[in-house]
């Protein structure tokens, strides 16, 4: 995806096949967020509101 400068989660043990995601934050209006062992793959787009209600959800569980 062009444009999207992706980073991977703090919470990653670094594992190349651990299961983690990388998000892109740089892209007004929307977040993009995939599998970090597959760049080329899908990418999930998102309104930031619905970015933060998921992250929120997270926090609580």
């Amino acid at each position: 995806m062009t444009g999207f400068v992706f980073v991977k989660s703090g919470y990653s043990s670094g594992d190349p096949h651990g299961d983690c995601v990388e998000v892109a934050l740089n892209v007004p209006r929307t977040v993009a967020v995939r599998d970090s062992k597959d760049s080329a793959g899908p990418v999930l787009l998102l309104a930031p509101a619905a970015w933060e209600a998921f992250r929120a959800g997270l926090l609580k569980s």
